[in-house]
């Protein structure tokens, strides 16, 4: 018989799978998955989401990997329990219309993952050991996906964020196999103080110069002009001093995104950023033309009677490649979108926030997934 947490496990796997094992009937398809893989020694499941094109076939990998929150005690430890790996579904769309096999990963102790949080610092801004330690994430994610008969296993491409930005530095400066190329979206780590001042900013410099000693995979650093934690000035320090020890890399500064450009890669239209991203692909021989245009997933009918603002955000709802999302709207054309991790606990949140939008309304689902409810 097998132990409570395999069970669990196994239970956790067929919900995820039977209710978003699909996006519809579109040229993309996405699914949560619990990624099994090996960190010094031990099994450990990874959530994670994948979205691909729907046929046959080998596709080139994109592994996107997490930022960190800011916070500290419970507070911290309750906001990367709710981390979801759809949260960079703007960008693993580009790619998958690209032509890639995309999986966003939550490393140990985020979201759903096992295995405990991992990346604590050891003395304060001393990043260079936690960095070290969520790579091993990314490492064996990458090692366990490439066995997979979707992905074509010698081209694979890292996208990081913020302190995932940093670990696509680590992992390139350790040249493991099949990695070609990395993209470090506003790296950093431990920004607290004020505007481009995290903590100990020469000791941020001093950790991307060592990781960039043994770096031989080329990555492509973009950071918005206007981020607030780690601003123009700052990312120049870090790439000269990256770049130094002979990795090859390039910098490119984004426009302003909003009022904190820190998260242009979860909040700002792809497009917007993505025409720094295509050339570096060229350069790796990997794709760079979208191949799969919209409609991406499920056309459904706006809400009858919806009011302007709840149409725009049905179209936003449509345009979400997760499964697991719901959309409630009021009698009165008011309306409220829920996510979760399946399609069953998207529900209540679709109405809760309804209920609140409208207030107080009688609030029924409209759609859940990419179907009608009812249907």
């Amino acid at each position: 018989m097998l132990p409570f947490s395999a069970m669990r496990l196994v239970a956790l796997l067929l919900i995820l799978f039977t209710a978003s094992a699909r996006a519809g009937d579109g040229p993309l398809m996405s699914a949560h998955m619990m990624l099994p893989v090996v960190i010094s020694g031990n099994k450990v499941s990874l959530e994670s989401f994948v979205i691909r094109p729907d046929r046959p076939g080998k596709f080139p990998l994109v592994v996107i990997t997490h930022g960190m929150p800011h916070g500290v005690g419970e507070e911290f430890f309750t906001e990367i329990l709710n981390r979801s790996p759809v949260d960079y579904n703007k960008a693993a769309v580009a790619f998958a219309q690209r032509g890639y096999a995309v999986v966003s990963i939550m490393r140990r102790g985020y979201g759903r993952s096992g295995g405990g949080f991992s990346e604590s610092l050891r003395q304060a801004c001393d990043y260079l050991p936690a960095v070290r330690s969520a790579s091993d994430d990314v490492i064996a994610a990458v090692a366990s996906l490439r066995r997979e008969p979707w992905v074509d296993a010698e081209h694979v491409v890292l996208l990081g964020h913020s302190v995932g930005g940093l670990t696509v530095m680590a992992v390139a400066g350790q040249n493991i196999p099949g990695v070609v190329g990395a993209v470090n979206f506003d790296g950093g780590r431990n920004s607290f103080s004020a505007p481009n001042q995290p903590c100990s900013p020469d000791n941020l410099v001093d950790t991307v110069a060592a990781l960039g000693r043994t770096a031989r995979i080329p990555v492509l650093w973009l950071y918005a002009e206007n981020d607030q934690f780690y601003g123009p000035d700052l990312a120049r320090r870090m790439f000269a001093a990256y770049s130094a020890g002979g990795a090859p890399a390039q910098l490119h500064v984004l426009p302003p995104f909003g009022s904190n450009g820190h998260n242009t890669v979860m909040l700002a239209p792809a497009d917007t950023w993505f025409l720094s991203v295509d050339p570096f692909l060229e350069k790796l021989g990997l794709p760079a033309r979208t191949v799969v245009e919209a409609p991406l997933f499920a056309q459904l009918p706006i809400p009858p009677g919806a009011v302007a603002a709840c149409q725009e955000s049905f179209a936003a709802y449509l345009a979400n490649p997760d499964d697991a999302k719901g959309f409630a709207v009021s009698t009165r054309g008011h309306c409220g979108t829920g996510f979760g991790r399946t399609a069953l606990e998207a529900r209540e949140p679709a109405l809760m926030k309804c209920k609140i939008n409208s207030r107080g309304d009688d609030c029924s689902l409209y759609a859940v997934g990419q179907k009608l409810a009812g249907d």
